[in-house]
């Protein structure tokens, strides 16, 4: 080894390990951020459900629904930037709406949609980042009293 060589092995080490450290942390970051998305999401359509459900008419129903959402959101730090759609229980969340009614035996699906930006990345580059969807399958009880709305 010769003397002007010294100190050289340092220094590759450093710039191979924020070469591979560097796109790796982010890496995480951005599945981390899709993922906190996904569960928000999916918790916000579960208790949007069990919300809508137990409430008194469909006006009130709806209206409990929304507040859910903002609260499982507000829960995993997210913005209430997300999408509430009522679609038929055998549809995908990308179908036609339909109007939710509270009344005994009904059956239908609450779907949250969010688009997550990914961390880092401008939008004209990401687009609308990626789409996480929760859906949770509502079946009114068969035997509960509702009020007319």
């Amino acid at each position: 080894m010769s003397r002007r060589d010294s100190g050289n092995a340092v220094i590759e080490f450093i710039f191979v390990a924020v070469m591979i450290l560097v796109p790796m942390v982010y890496f995480v970051t951005a599945v981390a951020s899709v993922q906190r998305s996904n569960l928000g999401v999916s918790q916000a359509a579960r208790e949007a459900g069990r919300a809508f459900a137990t409430g008194e008419s469909t006006a009130d129903a709806v209206a409990r629904a929304r507040a859910a959402v903002r609260l499982a959101l507000a829960d995993q730090g997210l913005p209430d930037d997300a999408d509430l759609r009522f679609v038929p229980a055998d549809a995908d969340c990308r179908s036609g709406q339909v109007a939710p009614v509270l009344m005994p035996g009904a059956v239908f699906a609450v779907c949250v949609v969010r688009h997550a930006l990914l961390p880092g990345v401008p939008t004209l580059i990401a687009g609308h980042g990626i789409t996480t969807i929760g859906r949770y399958i509502v079946h009114v009880d068969d035997f509960r009293t509702v009020k007319s709305s």
